[in-house]
């Protein structure tokens, strides 16, 4: 057990719109989740998965429920899940997880970004041999003794677990596990009463890139206009 740092903060990027953000992203989620597997919860993880982020962020129930409605419906939007990746300034690999309604748009935007930016956008493979996909979910720690925790979890998927905060400084256990063992992890804390805060798949990375102050802010500038697009839900970078 040990500290673990979140390659994905959140409080580097100030936006305003953040909340909207968020719900827009969770609800499309949402769409692509019921279409995927239906919206009965019990037998769709992925769908569970985006119920507990949208209590994390503080999502309305009508708004959930809506978006489940909407999946459901003949001419509902479908959403495709693309991966964007590249550098940004300084060597900083990115990785650009978008979902769209028109991928054409989406390359365009996602490409001036990086030319705006200072980067460079790359093909498929380029930089995310950098990255692996994990499963990541966090906990409150409040009456939890985290040794115990740790041994009860390792056999069902638990690869890393450690203490970091989250945007507000406040503490929180990180749980990661292969992408693969994403559902027994999460079953495992459903069967030991344990809601996440959140449970998401994020790409961590494998090396990461030394930057000065000033170089992360460099990086950190591209990266708050690509979150800022409509149609990209995360950005992962290997800042050291």
């Amino acid at each position: 057990m040990g500290r673990i740092f979140e390659v994905r903060k959140a409080t580097m990027f100030a936006r305003w719109d953040r909340m909207a953000k968020q719900f827009t992203r969770i609800g499309k989620e949402i769409v692509i989740a019921v279409k995927a597997s239906g919206p009965d919860v019990a037998t769709n993880p992925a769908l569970r998965r985006c119920f507990q982020n949208a209590k994390s962020v503080g999502m309305p129930k009508d708004r959930v429920e809506a978006a489940i409605k909407r999946a459901m419906g003949k001419d509902t939007t479908s959403y495709e899940e693309i991966m964007y990746e590249g550098y940004a300034p300084h060597g900083v690999a990115l990785l650009v997880d978008a979902a769209t309604d028109n991928h054409v748009r989406t390359v365009a935007n996602v490409k001036s970004h990086f030319n705006k930016g200072g980067g460079a956008m790359g093909n498929s493979g380029s930089v995310s041999f950098q990255f692996k996909k994990m499963g990541v979910f966090k906990l409150k720690p409040e009456g939890l003794d985290i040794e115990e925790l740790e041994l009860e979890l390792i056999d069902f998927g638990l690869d890393e677990l450690g203490e970091s905060v989250d945007d507000n400084n406040n503490p929180i256990i990180v749980l990661r596990s292969a992408f693969t063992d994403f559902g027994r992890l999460q079953k495992a804390l459903e069967d030991k009463n344990l809601t996440p805060i959140s449970a998401e798949l994020e790409w961590i990375p494998t090396t990461t890139v030394p930057v000065t102050d000033e170089q992360a802010e460099d990086v950190s500038k591209l990266i708050e206009r690509l979150e800022q697009d409509e149609d990209v839900n995360k950005v992962f970078h290997n800042m050291a």
